[in-house]
């Protein structure tokens, strides 16, 4: 039998390491070294004795955190020996070693991270209820994540001079920058169409962003302005809460 299915560039890709990247849309971790929590639905494959958990929220204080601000995913934990193969609708996969440090993450674009970090739903410092409120979920510790991008990946280095972002092309950065938001709120972005730019995240200090080339729709639609079905505004899960 031949084909190109079979090149070797398409076989598992055997290395060191719990999270091992097969290829740019897919990833294999390897459960011997403990636990992991991973997207639900992003199983695609896997070999051994493995067993999945939904995951809660971890207590009445995450639950209101992800009803009140509609950031948070729904999470499965994954056990037992074996590998399992993770991927997100065709999405790039990237993952980041962290070694105590804590990383902002927008929660759409995490895919797995590792049972050691801890995690928490944190209002972006400088984005307050008055620009809608802008939440996104923090890793803390020692662990990997698995991240997904709509794209490659472009990664903006800051300084003291600011850095601006479209809230919903940012996918991570480095906890500890300031941050501030800059609006332009008009009659013409409260009536009709906008032109989608009303709202630009600051970062300032001596970190990193990371930018995908694409907007997930966390501030509204793409033609005019309004939501898509199934998408959060810019109050995240509040508007939910009080229909």
């Amino acid at each position: 039998m031949r084909s190109e299915l079979f090149a070797e560039s398409n076989y598992e890709v055997e290395a060191a390491g719990t999270f091992v990247r097969q290829n740019s849309k897919m990833m294999k971790i390897e459960l011997s070294q403990g636990n992991v929590k991973a997207l639900a639905g992003s199983m695609v494959a896997y070999q051994g004795d493995v067993q999945f958990e939904h995951q809660g929220t971890g207590g009445f204080g995450k639950w209101l955190k992800q009803k009140v601000t509609g950031e948070g995913l729904p999470l499965m934990r994954i056990g037992g020996t074996g590998e399992i193969f993770l991927a997100n609708n065709g999405a790039d996969v990237h993952i980041i070693d962290l070694e105590g440090e804590s990383i902002s993450i927008n929660g759409q674009n995490i895919l797995a991270f590792s049972d050691t970090l801890q995690d928490d739903i944190q209002m972006v410092r400088g984005a307050g209820m008055a620009s809608g409120g802008l939440f996104n979920t923090t890793l803390t510790g020692t662990g990997q994540v698995a991240l997904c991008t709509d794209g490659p990946p472009l990664l903006l280095t800051t300084g003291e001079a600011a850095t601006y972002v479209d809230p919903d092309a940012a996918v991570c950065w480095s906890a500890g920058l300031n941050i501030q938001v800059k609006a332009d709120i008009g009659m013409k972005a409260l009536i009709g169409r906008t032109s989608g730019e009303e709202f630009q995240l600051g970062f300032g200090g001596q970190g990193f962003v990371i930018v995908q080339p694409s907007e997930n729709m966390r501030f509204g639609g793409p033609q005019d302005g309004g939501q898509e079905p199934g998408q959060e505004g810019p109050l995240g899960g509040l508007g939910n809460i009080f229909r």
